[in-house]
C-alpha cells in the first residue's frame, strides 16, 4: 500500500465510531483504536487514519508534538502493516512525549501487528 492510498479522518463520527464499534490495543505510548469500515460505507482510500491527544497529556505545545511524533511513526509504518478497509485511531499517550521515538515505533508496530491478528 502506498501513502498516497491513505486519508486522515477529521469528522468526529468516525472518530466515534472506531471507539464504539471498532478493537483497541493499548500501549504506554499509544493507543489504537481500529475498526473494519461496512461494505456500503463509502471510502475514496482503503485505510483511513486520525490522530488525537487529550488534554490530560499537557498544554497544546504537548499534545500538539505528541500529534506530530505519531504522524511520523504512522507514515513509516501504516503502509506495509494496515488492513485495507479499515480506519485507525492513534491516540497519545505519556509515553508518546516522554519516551524516545524509536519506543514509539516499536510500540506502534506491535499494536498494528497485533490488531491486525484480530480484524483477520
Amino acid at each position: 500500500m502506498l501513502l498516497s492510498d491513505i486519508t486522515v479522518l477529521k469528522r468526529r463520527a468516525d472518530f466515534v465510531a472506531a471507539a464504539k464499534s471498532g478493537l483497541k490495543f493499548v500501549k504506554p505510548s499509544l493507543v489504537i483504536q481500529s475498526r473494519k469500515r461496512a461494505e456500503d460505507e463509502p471510502s475514496v482510500s482503503p485505510v483511513r487514519i486520525g490522530f488525537t491527544a487529550t488534554k490530560t497529556l499537557g498544554n497544546a505545545v504537548i499534545r500538539n508534538r505528541v500529534k506530530r511524533r505519531l504522524r511520523a511513526a504512522a507514515k513509516k509504518l501504516v503502509p506495509e502493516l494496515a488492513l485495507g478497509g479499515c480506519d485507525y485511531v492513534f491516540i497519545g499517550r505519556t509515553g508518546a512525549h516522554v519516551g524516545t521515538f524509536d519506543d514509539l515505533i516499536r510500540d506502534m508496530k506491535h499494536a498494528l501487528k497485533r490488531l491486525a491478528d484480530m480484524m483477520k
